[in-house]
């Protein structure tokens, strides 16, 4: 079955995308920035996840996996960020997936099956280990200490050695614009956390999923609790 069979450079990235997709959805519901009504409970991967059900929040979603794919096939991507940003747009978390090649393919050896890297099946069952852990991550970091209303989140695509986003299709340019480095992981404060919850070797790429709390976020955190101790007093 072609499920055993060791990857491809060209069956390991496309593969990747499905399952960032829905790690996204399950990231916004997790960390509460949409209503949980707007959510509805799946399996994938035999994990529970969360999907939304907002036309315009899941077009969009998609188009962004569809031109992180893109991408991930050029062999540019450095990470994937999923950021959380508060009503005032100061970044509150991170969901960071790292990515990184193992080795050099030549174009006409991507469809040959790698020695010594996974099979399809080996990799579902890694990408059901990284879902549990979002299912789990509020015992973790626990709640953010704002109104979901108020919180806002973006996907961003940083490339190895600063270069642009190159991927288009039909003459059209590709759908990103640049971020702010407040946002980016290159613009964290020192007093940022960083957390390590997944990392996987295909044999092909390193992938790792970690979250970062920022500054902002531990300091608010930090005053709300100080603030909970006098009222007891």
């Amino acid at each position: 079955m072609a499920s055993h069979l060791a990857l491809s450079f060209n069956r390991t990235y496309p593969a990747l995308g499905h399952p960032l997709e829905v790690a996204i959805h399950t990231i916004l519901y997790v960390r509460q920035v949409y209503p949980p009504d707007l959510f509805v409970r799946r399996r994938k991967y035999d994990a529970p996840v969360y999907q939304s059900r907002h036309p315009a929040l899941n077009e969009y979603i998609a188009g962004a996996v569809k031109a992180i794919t893109d991408e991930l096939a050029l062999g540019t991507v450095d990470k994937v960020v999923v950021l959380i940003k508060s009503a005032d747009e100061k970044p509150l978390e991170r969901f960071i997936f790292a990515l990184r090649s193992t080795l050099q393919v030549e174009s006409y050896n991507k469809d040959t099956s790698v020695e010594g890297a996974m099979s399809s099946a080996s990799l579902g069952q890694y990408f059901r280990s990284f879902l549990l852990k979002l299912n789990m991550i509020e015992a973790q970091l626990g709640q953010l200490e704002v109104d979901g209303a108020d919180l806002s989140f973006a996907i961003i695509l940083e490339l190895h050695d600063d270069k642009a986003p190159s991927a288009a299709h039909a003459k059209e340019p590709p759908p990103w614009v640049p971020a702010s480095t407040p946002d980016t992981t290159s613009g964290t404060s020192d007093g940022a956390e960083l957390h390590m919850l997944r990392a996987v070797d295909t044999g092909i790429i390193n992938l790792s999923l970690a979250v970062q709390e920022s500054e902002y976020k531990l300091n608010a955190d930090n005053a709300s609790k100080s603030k909970g101790k006098q009222r007891a007093a």
